[in-house]
């Protein structure tokens, strides 16, 4: 399948949390698995614990929704925190084009993004690529910062 393009963002509501965790947990699977974590009744609690429909975006290709980013305010500018596809979407040039719409608003207030990635995942060196540094490690994830454009 060719890319993926183009994209377009509608807002969460409330009444998505369950539709998204289901969605997390697809995502993620195979990173899990990989390292002997999948848990999808953790993965879907430790999502909708925290579900912030103000701040999550659904992912949309030809009106149907693939996947969905979350970005919060953070003490140091945005935190990304989460950007899940569709496994039959992936390596379509989705992220790619999702990191560039934060990227550009992150750029216009100034503001650096941080991301925090499951160890082991593939989603590191896609983060590297589009010029995160790794700045922490914890026990399970690493944590990057992208600082952009205009940035003080």
């Amino acid at each position: 399948m060719p890319a993926v393009h183009p994209i377009t963002f509608c807002a969460a509501s409330a009444s998505d949390g369950h539709a998204l965790a289901e969605l997390r947990v697809e995502s993620m699977r195979e990173s899990l698995e990989r390292i002997g974590r999948f848990d999808p009744v953790r993965a879907r609690e430790r999502f909708l614990s925290a579900f912030s429909p103000e701040h999550t975006r659904h992912i949309e290709f030809n009106g149907e929704r693939i996947g969905f980013v979350v970005v919060k305010p953070h003490s140091q500018g945005l935190l990304l925190d989460h950007l899940y596809v569709h496994p039959f979407y992936q390596n379509k040039g989705v992220g790619t084009a999702v990191l560039a719409q934060v990227f550009a608003e992150a750029d216009a207030a100034g503001l650096q993004v941080r991301v925090g990635a499951l160890r082991g995942s593939e989603s590191n060196r896609f983060y590297a690529r589009h010029g995160f540094v790794q700045v922490e490690q914890g026990e399970f994830d690493n944590y990057y910062v992208r600082v952009g454009k205009n940035v003080l």
